[in-house]
């Protein structure tokens, strides 16, 4: 009974462990944001830099989030 019930659950364990991973990268990206925002209201003369560090950073974050919604189409049986 255990065996077949096992069986059922590990079609749909692959997108429970996306979506957990997701979590990561979409905390990353509201600090990212969050903190750039900050940043450009106490020093404005700065926006370019500030712009293309968080853009960077985004780049980064969403990269993370792209591999993990691959890894399990890569490692599934």
């Amino acid at each position: 009974m255990s065996q077949t019930l096992a069986a059922a659950v590990s079609g749909s364990l692959g997108s429970i462990g996306y979506g957990l991973a997701a979590i990561g990268p979409g905390v990353g990206v509201g600090i990212i944001f969050g903190n750039g925002t900050q940043a450009l209201a106490r020093q404005p003369e700065a926006a370019g830099l500030i712009r293309a560090n968080q853009i960077l950073g985004f780049a980064f974050c969403e990269a993370l989030a792209l591999i993990g919604l691959v890894m399990p189409f890569v490692y599934g049986t």
